[in-house]
């Protein structure tokens, strides 16, 4: 008998010390409640302890989770009709708060969000023309609605939004062409606006290129007549040395090129007088007259 009640207490000091102690997550967060109130708004993870049947607690996962929208009818500035197919990301940022706009449930906290998206969407859209929303100012859309929400899901419901981001805006069938056109004719002059910029570089460039060459090809000519001034230059120094050694063997040197000139075709003809003295090295090998 005495087993049976040390077996029986041990086991239910077993099952009060399992209800006494818990564990939060990394992922996790959690709020204790006694009574039904909230005593801990934000317990941190790790291995804690509880009064078991007086406290409670709820966890809840604290990772960024996705809102994925229905696509809703939103009119823009000029009341032309949109569906937008949007989707949030989120996360709890204050579980107390969280708790207390929505009794812990996420799906109840999904569906105010999403109303809340739906607000904001349909504000930010209205307040833009349809060029706007669909392709001009799309991301700055999202940036200021998601400012917007994070100015009151905090403190409301004690949720952060990360972001949020349009998937697909679908256009009526009677603005559709409109829009496509729209857009074709804005591509089309920003396209023309990139090939003149690129034609006025390519003219700069070119004129760049002509005026280098002309002054490549006359520093070269400069170049190219002052060392054939010194070639020149160079040579009448050495044909004068040569002629101040020898000036006979100079002139004889002269007349036979003179002569091999001269006579270089059986077609040519010349008329001078015997007694010249283009002739003197003919009559006498010596050259004298």
């Amino acid at each position: 008998m005495k087993n049976f009640f040390t077996v029986g207490f041990v086991a239910l000091a077993v099952l009060i010390l399992s209800n006494s102690l818990y564990v939060i997550k990394e992922t996790e967060r959690g709020v204790m409640l006694q009574l039904g109130e909230i005593v801990n708004p934000d317990i941190p993870p790790g291995l804690h302890f509880k009064i078991p049947l007086v406290n409670t607690v709820r966890v809840f996962d604290a990772r960024i989770q996705t809102l994925d929208s229905l696509p809703r009818p939103f009119l823009t500035l000029e009341q032309k009709a949109l569906e937008v197919d949007s989707y949030a990301k989120w996360r709890i940022m204050d579980v107390g708060q969280f708790y207390v706009s929505t009794q812990g449930d996420t799906n109840r906290a999904a569906g105010l969000l999403a109303e809340r998206i739906n607000d904001g969407l349909r504000d930010q859209i209205g307040a833009r023309n349809l060029q706007e929303v669909v392709a001009g100012e799309r991301d700055q859309l999202m940036v200021d609605l998601t400012a917007e929400l994070n100015e009151t899901t905090a403190a409301d419901l004690g949720i952060e939004v990360i972001d949020v981001r349009v998937k697909r805006i679908d256009l009526p069938d009677d603005v559709r062409s409109s829009v496509y056109e729209r857009m074709s004719t804005e591509r089309n002059r920003e396209a023309q606006e990139l090939r003149s910029r690129g034609e006025e570089l390519a003219i700069g460039i070119r004129a760049d290129a002509d005026r280098q060459a002309i002054i490549f090809e006359a520093e070269a000519y400069r170049d190219a007549e002052r060392i054939r001034g010194e070639g020149d230059a160079t040579a009448t120094a050495i044909y004068a040395e040569a002629y101040e050694k020898d000036p006979e063997f100079f002139a004889f040197t002269r007349s036979l090129n003179a002569y091999r000139q001269t006579f270089s075709s059986k077609a040519d003809f010349l008329l001078l007088d015997p007694e010249s003295d283009y002739f003197r090295y003919l009559k006498n090998g010596a050259g004298i007259q």
